[in-house]
């Protein structure tokens, strides 16, 4: 039954973790971060590191590389906000513009 267990948290943290990978290829793809919350990846980052201490506690593997790989992942996109977001968006700088928010698709106004 152990070995189910162990598939089981294997499948789940393989998700969990690769879940943050579209983004950073996106983040490095387009050199724009401007839509990245810092609070919502420095509170998945302080997780992330709360959980790798807690698999380290309980010698848990899975809870072990998940939470490490996903707190490299998100440090990564702390990283590339810090590097990619700090000026205007792309849009922004073509028109000469202050950053606001977005029009919506629907034609009203925010």
């Amino acid at each position: 039954m152990a070995g189910l267990v162990d598939v089981t948290g294997f499948a789940a943290a393989t998700l969990s973790t690769v879940a943050f990978v579209p983004q950073v290829l996106r983040i490095v793809r387009t050199r724009s971060a401007h839509d990245i919350s810092w609070w919502m990846f420095g509170i998945i980052s302080l997780a992330a590191a709360l959980w790798l201490g807690y698999g380290l506690l309980l010698g848990a593997l899975p809870v072990i590389l998940a939470n490490a790989v996903t707190l490299m992942l998100a440090a990564a996109i702390l990283v590339l906000k810090w590097r990619y977001g700090r000026d205007l968006p792309p849009s922004s700088r073509a028109a000469g513009q202050e950053s606001g928010p977005a029009p919506r698709a629907d034609g009203a106004h925010p």
